[in-house]
């Protein structure tokens, strides 16, 4: 058996403090600038952060080789202990009594889900709705870089757990260097932000509002500093800027990587970013012939199907109106859109595209071999052979994805939820998209639920940002067992 070096992971997890320390010098920054009472707050988290994450360092271990055991327990605990806390300020600052509010909205912000319990945003001081969106644009890359940065010293496990998630034709790293992929990313990332906030910007929105909704765009978080969300501004060129960036940042941002070098035909001829903008145009022309009365109205349903459609397949959970009001079919395929979400390498949640296409041809090939038993067929994905470990990797996913799933629904509906209500923020908590019906719906939020209820959300959001696998290994006997 492997034995568990935890002082590899304390220097690691330290180290990992330290760097949301520094993260949260910037919403310190906007307090200052605007004079407001959460300065104290910041300040305050700033140093505790900083003095944890030095005693974690300084009682970490030396140097060396992080194995998958290690590399697992620090993708997990990690992302509980930055979300725990990033949940000071909140507290500090007074915008929630209740700690598990402030958690929850922690979780939510870091694990890009957007779903909120606060019940008034715009009373908010700037460097809180600074923070919030802020925890959403580190968040949204955050897991893709880390985990592309553990690869190396991770061991073969983590290597099949990254394949299920991206076993497409741009699979594995983009340049030699697992650092420099890591840092090309980023600058993607860094470059997509800063051309929306100018964009909206030019668009005639603020910039602390164009600053903060960029954020959470690109991280496809989904938190905007609006009661009523986009919804408030009511102007087609906001909401179409937010569109094509949401559309973006729900697509492989390595395959943009390749057209920047100059191969644009990767970008168009990926099979998953073909079934990502096929669904997309399925389901907004389908939520169009739903809403539409008369013609007259066709412009005014083409822009509200396509924000809320993109919203959801790319998991930010932004809102432009309460599409809970819409008919029954149209608020169906929404919820589906909840369980599919974006492409792998992507910053968006649920089950990815690339995961259906795989089933699919899964599915296709054993039809197939119903008729021709001895034929012997390999899965392919563009000029990609899927290895049948992958697929049956893949399955399982989805498998464990929907049992979560159906658990979690059938605890919200004992906690006297009604099942629409229950069904829609199962789905929208696991897959990281946000608002989900009625209760829970564009015109609510999550404050009115049970304090039990926001505890397990909170862990489904987390479960559903690190897909699964990395929380539930580290629930397992053997793992820690040397």
């Amino acid at each position: 058996m492997i034995k568990l070096d935890f002082r590899i992971v304390l220097k690691t997890l330290g180290q990992l403090l330290i760097i949301e320390a520094v993260s949260l010098i910037a919403p310190l920054g906007i307090s200052l600038v605007y004079h407001e009472s959460d300065t104290v707050a910041f300040l305050i988290t700033i140093v505790i952060t900083s003095l944890v994450g030095l005693v974690l360092t300084l009682n970490g271990g030396k140097e060396g080789n992080i194995g998958y055991k290690e590399g697992f327990m620090i993708v997990g605990i990690g992302w509980l202990l930055v979300s725990l806390f990033g949940s000071v300020p909140f507290m500090l600052a007074g915008t929630f009594e209740s700690f598990i509010d402030a958690f929850f909205e922690s979780v939510s912000g870091f694990t890009t889900t957007g779903a909120t319990v606060l019940t008034n945003i715009e009373v908010q001081p700037h460097g809180i709705l600074f923070w919030r969106a802020f925890t959403q644009w580190l968040g949204g890359m955050g897991i893709l870089v880390f985990t592309l940065a553990m690869l190396p010293a991770m061991g073969v496990s983590s290597v099949r757990i990254f394949q299920a998630e991206s076993p497409g034709p741009n699979q594995g790293t983009i340049v030699p260097k697992i650092t420099k992929t890591a840092l090309f990313l980023y600058i993607i990332y860094f470059i997509f932000t800063l051309l929306e906030i100018i964009s909206l910007k030019i668009a005639g929105m603020p910039l602390f509002e164009s600053v903060t909704h960029s954020f959470a765009t690109m991280g496809t978080g989904g938190y905007s500093i609006k009661n009523n969300s986009i919804g408030f501004y009511n102007k087609p060129s906001y909401e179409w800027i937010i569109i094509f960036y949401m559309l973006l940042s729900g697509a492989n941002f390595t395959l943009y990587y390749d057209a920047l070098v100059g191969n644009f035909k990767t970008l168009i001829k990926d099979k998953e970013f073909q079934l990502y903008i096929i669904i997309s145009i399925i389901s907004i022309l389908l939520i169009i012939l739903n809403i539409t009365d008369s013609w007259k109205d066709i412009t005014l349903s083409f822009r509200q199907a396509t924000f809320q459609v993109v919203s959801i397949i790319s998991t930010t959970g932004f809102t432009s109106l309460d599409y809970s009001i819409w008919p029954d079919f149209s608020k169906i395929i929404l919820l589906i859109l909840m369980f599919i979400g974006g492409c792998a390498g992507s910053t968006a949640g649920a089950i990815k595209n690339i995961r259906l296409l795989i089933i699919f041809k899964y599915i296709k090939r054993e039809f197939y071999k119903l008729v021709h038993p001895k034929s012997v067929i390999t899965i392919q994905v563009g000029d990609k052979t899927i290895p049948d470990n992958i697929v049956h990797n893949v399955i399982a996913f989805v498998m464990i994805y929907m049992l979560i799933f159906a658990g979690l629904s059938v605890f919200l509906v004992s906690q006297s939820m009604d099942l629409i209500s229950s069904i829609s923020a199962a789905a929208a908590t696991l897959g990281n998209v946000g608002p989900g019906f009625n209760l829970v719906g564009p015109a609510m939020n999550y404050s009115n639920l049970s304090t039990l209820t926001k505890i397990i959300l909170s862990f489904a959001m987390i479960i559903g940002r690190l897909e699964i696998y990395t929380v539930l290994i580290l629930m397992a006997p053997f793992f820690w067992k040397y």
